[in-house]
């Protein structure tokens, strides 16, 4: 009868240990997805500021169509990631996706702010200053909600990694998240220089 209650009370612990760590697991996803939604959220308002800003400095860069047109279509190419990445964090090759999509997009703003140097009147018009400091305030909680997310998905891929979490992790599918980081060549890793 002994033996009986010591099975009892180790598949008890056992049970108990289990859910708890099950429990853990699902909280840290959870915790990281909600980190992703907040980068959604400043995403959403930078790629509500482009078209605006692309507007402004038409009238002035008539000559850089180009250059206008390829931060729209970078625009276009990050709102479709960000979509993709929206529907599930937890897909590595949407969110990848997002980190090459920033990336390039992050590349032809540059370009833009390094050419318009050359147009002394848009940088005094106060509509573009307007929406470049509300871009680069952007810019900014996008880095820190990108820090957040990255740390959540740090904790949670070390919590399925180690042992014992490990078990719970393989038994009930948990994966690896994708860490959201923007792919830069070297050439756009060179500080680029803006000043309105």
């Amino acid at each position: 009868m002994a033996a009986l209650i010591i099975l009892l009370v180790i598949i008890l612990v056992f049970v108990f240990w289990a859910v708890g760590a099950y429990n853990r697991l699902v909280s840290l996803r959870n915790r990281f997805k909600n980190s992703f939604a907040q980068i959604d959220v400043q995403l959403k308002r930078r790629y509500d500021l482009i078209p605006n800003l692309v507007e402004t400095a038409k009238g002035y860069m008539k000559h850089e169509r180009e250059t206008l047109e390829a931060v729209i279509a970078a625009r276009n190419q990050a709102v479709t990631a960000n979509a993709k990445a929206v529907g599930d964090p937890s897909d590595a090759a949407a969110v990848q996706q997002l980190s090459a999509a920033e990336g390039s997009l992050t590349a032809s703003l540059g370009k833009m702010f390094a050419l318009s140097e050359a147009y002394p009147d848009l940088k005094a018009n106060e509509n573009m200053m307007q929406l470049t400091e509300e871009l680069t305030g952007t810019e900014n909680k996008i880095a820190f909600s990108r820090q957040a997310y990255n740390d959540s998905v740090m904790q949670y891929n070390t919590s399925i990694e180690q042992f014992p979490g490990s078990i719970i992790a393989n038994m009930f599918g948990f994966r690896n998240a994708e860490m959201l980081q923007v792919i830069e060549s070297a050439e756009e890793r060179k500080a680029v220089k803006v000043s309105f």
